[in-house]
């Protein structure tokens, strides 16, 4: 009897697993997300990351975006109490972007225009940053590592010259502070992968048909994303809201998931939620693309920053191809466009609903650092 579509990316993924039993080195990573909660495109994309045999998460450093960074630090402690992975330290990044404000936004919207998305600062979901709002999933017993983001992703890179891969979800403040710890953190990472930016969407969303180039990762802090863009990072890939467009997370894949017997599925089956109309798998596609490059079907190099004058278009993607760049630019990005959405799907169900990798002997999520302001060379 010919196996299901899911089952085929199980057994595929059970063989990855015996591989990397047989020796192979894993794929060492650290997530860096508005982990907003429970489940959602931020613990999803987190979830497909741990999930993966063929990786090594040596950490998720938070950073206010989507919700504030308590909250998104409670609901990140508690996904990985409920998969059981609580080896896998959380570390509290920027609960503030480096230069944009609330109030500052509010006159700012006054004059341009309002945003659909604020993340922590949309009026519907506001509470103060020190309020968690309400947990569904309950709250954890773990807490985050003694340690702030940007001194542990400059250790951690330090620790693994040139093998760890940075994954960015969500805005990039965290990497900003690391960057001015360390100017060498860039060059000593592995990549960088982001969720971000925005070109030419093609989509009758309102978010973006009026203002396709305003992407949310970007725009809540523009100065921490042109910083992050412009250093010399060995490589860059960028999914941005073009191919996340193209993805939908619909009541049938959630079933699928809903469906498995593992507590990632399990996770996913009691908390996903759907908006009334747009459900694009954002931050979950960066992931699985990393995963699995073959699920990209195109992809073209572009050079990106964001624009930092403080008008209507403050925040909104800049991006040139190389015959038109201006000479202050950064180094070339890898721009996915699009993707075998079916493969992509399968990928998302395997993994959600294969068993949870077991813990990594690693760091300790109580281990306490004392770190010095400029790391040792």
């Amino acid at each position: 009897m010919m196996l299901g579509r899911s089952w085929r990316f199980l057994v595929l993924l059970l063989l990855l697993s015996c591989l990397a039993c047989w020796g192979q080195e894993k794929r060492k990573i650290i997530i860096d997300q508005d982990a907003a909660g429970p489940a959602g495109t931020d613990q999803q994309s987190i979830l497909l990351l741990i999930q993966s045999p063929q990786t090594q998460v040596l950490g998720i450093t938070v950073v206010t975006g989507d919700m504030w960074l308590k909250a998104e630090l409670a609901h990140t402690l508690r996904m990985l109490e409920l998969i059981g992975r609580t080896d896998i330290p959380v570390v509290a990044g920027a609960e503030y972007p480096l230069v944009r404000r609330k109030a500052d936004t509010e006159l700012w919207e006054q004059r341009y225009g309002s945003v659909a998305w604020l993340g922590a600062w949309t009026p519907r979901f506001y509470h103060p940053a020190d309020q968690l709002g309400g947990l569904p999933e309950g709250q954890p017993k773990t807490k985050p590592l003694d340690e702030d983001a940007a001194h542990f992703l400059v250790r951690l890179i330090r620790k693994y010259p040139g093998e760890v891969t940075i994954y960015e979800g969500g805005p990039m403040t965290n990497l900003a502070l690391a960057i001015s710890l360390d100017p060498d953190f860039p060059r000593l990472a592995k990549e960088l992968v982001f969720m971000g930016a925005s070109l030419n969407p093609q989509t009758d969303d309102p978010e973006f048909i009026n203002t396709p180039r305003r992407e949310f990762n970007l725009w809540f802090d523009p100065e921490a994303a042109h910083t992050v863009l412009r250093a010399p990072w060995k490589r860059i890939v960028c999914t941005p809201v073009d191919i996340s467009v193209k993805t939908r997370i619909t009541p049938e894949l959630i079933n699928r998931v809903k469906a498995g017997h593992s507590a990632a599925a399990q996770y996913i089956g009691k908390y996903a939620r759907l908006r009334p109309n747009y459900n694009y798998l954002w931050d979950e596609l960066a992931a699985a693309a990393w995963l699995d490059p073959s699920l990209i079907t195109a992809k073209q190099t572009r050079f990106l920053d964001v624009n930092l004058d403080q008008g209507g278009n403050y925040g909104d993607t800049l991006s040139w191809a190389e015959a038109n760049k201006p000479n202050l630019v950064s180094q070339p990005i890898e721009v996915q466009f699009d993707l075998n959405a079916e493969k992509f799907y399968n990928l998302f169900v395997a993994l959600l609903t294969a068993p949870t990798p077991k813990a990594h002997a690693g760091i300790s999520r109580t281990t306490k650092h004392q770190p010095s302001s400029r790391p040792a060379r």
